[in-house]
């Protein structure tokens, strides 16, 4: 049987750090009222396109794998912050990695994009209708934030993780998966005029309405993300005992918390870097990925369970069984350009944006 295995990793975060500090010159807030609600330390703040995040973790994903851009038959770039609407931002990223011979294509199901992402390029390598695939989460959702709203503006940061998929003919890879939607509540969480429904000509601030509905997002991710990880356990007839690594998406400690209680998995087989880059959106899952290989906390034939949830209310998860190799073949050399600016700096224009939008 053909499988697919991930072969090549490699990870992105700009270098602006925003503490939790920062942010108590800018709003109502604290550390101990940021840490104890979200587990948030500190997030990055990019000063870059996001294409540039996504295309550098790219890069270091071939160099782990030991591949050439010209070597990927397909870019799927998870993201719900593409740098156009119009042409895509796989695009752009292709044109960066120079990958000439690869379809490509965005995918958005906002946090939950890298495990979708994952899961197509799973099937479609199995299928051999492609070889090699690379999957990209990215996102900048500071883009989106209305940064008066304290609750929500503290939540996110940016980042970019990438992996790449080939063919194996050992049980390796992705093996079961379980992906959903709840759309009956995609209100709840929403960039409510980001899109169409934006009014045509009326005035550009900038300045999107965000809904968040804090409680009853809890709720769903903890019941989406916890039905999905027992339901891919089920697939494969695996006890959570069997799993030796638990990789949630990053959006809130409490949420991972609860979710390793309701898998009867202690906190030391699960990967937490919530505190220092926030929620990271679609690229949670691949940047823990990457820093769970770096700590050594994956071993070739582990059993790596993760999961995501996001706005839609789309939810996932999966189940992959670690290939034989833990150790990068190459690295790569390239680095972002300099950052002359803090990262209050670089959001201030936003920041007083949200201030002007919201008469203060």
């Amino acid at each position: 049987m053909r499988y697919a295995n991930i072969t090549g990793w490699g990870k992105c975060l700009p270098p602006a750090v925003l503490t939790n500090e920062d942010l108590t010159k800018v709003m109502d807030t604290s550390d101990e009222w940021i840490s104890t609600r979200t587990g948030i330390k500190e997030r990055r703040i990019t000063h870059v396109k996001y294409s540039e995040l996504a295309a550098l973790a790219g890069k270091r994903a071939l160099a782990a794998a030991g591949l050439d851009a010209a070597d990927i038959d397909m870019i799927i770039l998870a993201t719900a912050a593409p740098d156009n609407m119009i042409p895509n931002g796989a695009s752009a990223v292709q044109h960066q990695l120079g990958a000439t011979n690869a379809a490509v294509f965005d995918l958005n199901a906002a946090c939950t994009g890298f495990v979708y992402g994952l899961s197509l390029a799973t099937a479609m390598v199995r299928s051999g209708s492609v070889e090699r695939v690379m999957v990209i989460g990215v996102d900048g959702i500071p883009y989106y934030l209305d940064w008066t709203m304290r609750d929500v503006s503290v939540l996110f940061g940016d980042a970019a993780g990438a992996v790449i998929v080939e063919p194996s003919d050992k049980e390796s890879g992705l093996l079961a998966d379980k992906l959903g939607c709840d759309g009956d509540a995609r209100d709840i969480l929403m960039a409510c005029d980001s899109g169409a429904v934006r009014e045509r000509f009326g005035p550009v601030d900038g300045h999107f309405a965000i809904n968040f509905e804090g409680q009853e997002i809890f709720k769903r991710a903890v019941r989406g993300m916890g039905f999905a990880m027992n339901n891919v356990l089920e697939k494969l007839n695996l006890k959570p005992e069997d799993v030796d690594l638990v990789v949630p998406h990053q959006a809130n400690i409490r949420i991972i918390e609860t979710l390793a209680k309701r898998l009867n998995a202690p906190m030391e087989k699960v990967m937490v870097n919530i505190e220092k880059y926030g929620n990271t959106s679609a690229a949670t899952v691949p940047v823990a990925l990457c820093e769970a290989l770096e700590q050594g906390r994956i071993k070739p034939g582990d059993n790596v369970l993760a999961a995501a949830f996001g706005a839609g209310l789309t939810w996932g998860a999966f189940l992959v069984r670690w290939g034989d190799r833990v150790e990068p073949l190459g690295t790569c050399d390239d680095e972002l350009p300099p950052c002359d600016k803090t990262a209050l700096e670089i959001l201030q224009p936003w920041i007083e944006g949200g201030r002007r939008a919201n008469g203060l």
